[in-house]
């Protein structure tokens, strides 16, 4: 007899998401390189620094709203651009596993 699993269920990303990566999951510091890796099982990303910015502030308890707002301050840019941005790039982070919320 052959179990059935569930189908993985979509991460979706919202503005009162609280998205943090999974603990199998690490952002570490290649000082050879000079640049931010993300290492997952049998995957390396690449994330741009940017993307690097947003996912030190992704830990668990603050809101994708709240990442926003300290981004806008520290940049000086419309919160509501950097929002959508960030709920995109997170959205895409998830549906590989590498973000969940």
């Amino acid at each position: 007899m052959m179990s059935e699993t569930a189908p993985r269920q979509r991460t979706v990303i919202t503005a009162v998401s609280k998205p943090a990566m999974p603990p199998h999951i690490k952002m570490r510091h290649d000082a050879g390189r000079g640049r931010w890796l993300i290492l997952a099982p049998e995957r390396v990303f690449d994330p741009d620094a940017i993307a690097v910015e947003v996912l030190k502030l992704c830990d668990g308890a603050r809101t994708v709203h709240d990442i926003a707002g300290q981004l806008a301050k520290d940049y000086n840019a419309p919160p509501e651009e950097i929002e959508a941005d960030i709920i995109a790039m997170l959205q895409d982070l998830a549906d590989k596993g590498v973000v969940k919320a």
